[in-house]
């Protein structure tokens, strides 16, 4: 099969519960008949779909590229405490795709740990600890403007930005990649300049995604 021009790496299927509506087998369908070699799927929070996608994705002869799109806690994260509403902060969110054998196990175990943690009535999510302890056979995507590295450039944060960006890059030592979404939202554009900046600074791979979830 030829080379894509295009890899989808940040998909929703219909295990994205309330949110994706993407059936596996006609998401591999069509990456056949795109000629597209390889496709992740990165349901939110969850893996409910990676045995199904795998064996489809066997069946038709394209490479399954298993993740998750994860929930950081926002008292773990970059941000703390709750603000004066007394509501939870909207968790940051990154995504993870696995790598090897050891890198599923891992994924398991986190989505795992952000159920059994999770602070009650809040998004089930992990806090950069957790990564820390169990990110080996893993690559992180930045999150885009919904990461905590883009959510604090939108909000002109720079400096902030970048202590996120560094504690990212610490935590996945050459598998940290600065991802790049052009959906026509306001704080895409607001963080993309300065997402690209710190790729360069840092020496980090920039990737596009689309967040697609139908």
């Amino acid at each position: 099969m030829p080379l894509a021009d295009f890899i989808h790496l940040r998909v929703h299927s219909a295990y994205s519960l309330s949110a994706g509506a993407i059936k596996i087998k006609e998401l591999v369908q069509l990456c056949r008949s795109e000629a597209m070699p390889a496709v992740a799927i990165t349901d939110t929070g969850n893996l409910f779909g990676a045995l199904e996608f795998a064996m489809a994705c066997a069946e038709a002869g394209i490479q399954p590229i298993i993740g998750c799109e994860i929930a950081l806690s926002p008292n773990g994260g970059a941000r703390n405490g709750r603000p004066p509403n007394g509501h939870l902060a909207e968790p940051d969110r990154i995504v993870l795709l696995v790598q090897s054998e050891a890198g599923y196990r891992n994924l398991m175990a986190l989505v795992s740990r952000a159920y059994l943690d999770g602070e009650a009535g809040a998004e089930p999510a992990v806090e950069l600890a957790g990564l820390a302890a169990a990110n080996d056979g893993l690559l992180c995507l930045a999150g885009g403007a919904a990461g905590p590295v883009g959510r604090l450039l939108a909000e002109g944060q720079a400096e902030a930005a970048e202590v996120a960006l560094v504690a990212l890059k610490s935590i996945f030592p050459g598998r940290l990649y600065i991802e790049l979404q052009r959906h026509g939202l306001p704080e895409e554009a607001r963080c993309e300049a300065g997402l690209v900046d710190l790729a360069y600074a840092h020496d980090l791979p920039l990737v596009a995604t689309n967040d697609a979830h139908f």
